[in-house]
């Protein structure tokens, strides 16, 4: 785990928990293409919904938009009902309302 700047705490950040370390015996894992992998894992993680935490969420979704790997990511955290953070470009909130909009039209 990677040691979260300023906070002291330790990172909570999915993307911080697996091993980068280069493997010849195993297929890249998509993380690994993460435009996130060197950011402050921080980052993602707005705490409220105040402008500071909307405007930091706003700067980890343009790190999403530019990343290769936005819609796997995007998939893996629908796909295992991450309840945090900003993961595929989308927030816990807009996973919520996009979960909740597949359960309607499924109905």
């Amino acid at each position: 785990m990677r040691v979260a700047r300023g906070g002291g705490g330790v990172s909570m950040h999915w993307a911080t928990h697996w091993s980068y370390a280069p493997s010849t015996d195993r297929a890249p894992d998509w993380r690994e293409q993460g435009a996130c992998r060197d950011e402050d894992p921080d980052l993602f993680f707005p705490i409220g919904k105040s402008a500071p935490a909307l405007a930091q969420a706003a700067e980890a979704k343009a790190i999403c938009a530019r990343c290769p790997v936005l819609e796997t990511c995007r998939d893996w955290a629908l796909d295992t009902r991450l309840e945090e953070g900003v993961a595929g470009g989308m927030t816990s909130h807009e996973r919520l309302l996009h979960r909740r909009r597949q359960r309607r039209t499924a109905s």
